[in-house]
């Protein structure tokens, strides 16, 4: 079993991201809650990679295609397909916006990284993301916004949501000679068992 400061994390800075001229201000506060960046390129997203990324399963379709349904049915508008369809077309419009322009993938490593870097990107939704998060602080987008112009929401950042999920994204971006392995300093702060080597 893979030991917990080994876990990694998928991070994409979207098109809206890069720019805005976040990118050094996303891996500041990453680098200073202690996790080690491990690989990083910027780069055009292929639609073939972005439709890989954004793989979803039927269950998902229906939840997010609901989403909208309800939301139609608050405004008084026509519904004319089913959810899944709707969720299928919420699927294109986020590889539409991730095919935008250039984005930067980032792999990065640390105990409970995956969740680590959740909590300091916020939720999905800017508008409601907490202040002091990287979507609370860079951007004011919303669900509303995005449905009336019928597109996604830009909200800076894709986060992993768990280790599996991160080493199935990770194969999308990056080959494994790409993902460097080396030690840092504060690694002894963070994870050396007895603190040796502190002290003179």
């Amino acid at each position: 079993m893979q030991h917990p400061k080994k876990e990694r994390s998928l991070v994409l800075i979207k098109p809206d991201g890069v720019q805005r001229s976040l990118i050094g201000e996303i891996i500041k506060r990453f680098e200073q809650t202690g996790l080690k960046l491990c690989a990083l390129k910027i780069l055009n997203a292929t639609e073939e990679q972005s439709f890989e990324h954004y793989y979803k399963e039927n269950k998902w379709f229906e939840k997010v295609g609901r989403k909208t349904i309800d939301n139609k049915k608050e405004k008084g508008e026509n519904i004319n397909k089913n959810a899944i369809e709707y969720g299928k077309e919420i699927q294109s419009a986020l590889v539409d916006f991730l095919t935008a322009g250039p984005i930067v993938c980032m792999v990065w490593q640390g105990n409970a990284v995956c969740g680590v870097i959740r909590k300091i990107v916020g939720g999905t939704e800017p508008l409601t993301s907490d202040v002091g998060t990287i979507r609370g602080d860079f951007t004011i987008d919303s669900y509303n916004l995005a449905n009336n112009d019928d597109r996604a929401v830009r909200n800076l950042i894709h986060a992993s949501e768990n280790p599996d999920e991160a080493e199935r994204e990770i194969k999308i971006w990056f080959s494994e000679n790409e993902i460097l392995k080396y030690n840092l300093v504060q690694d002894k702060i963070l994870y050396d068992v007895n603190l040796d080597g502190i002290k003179e």
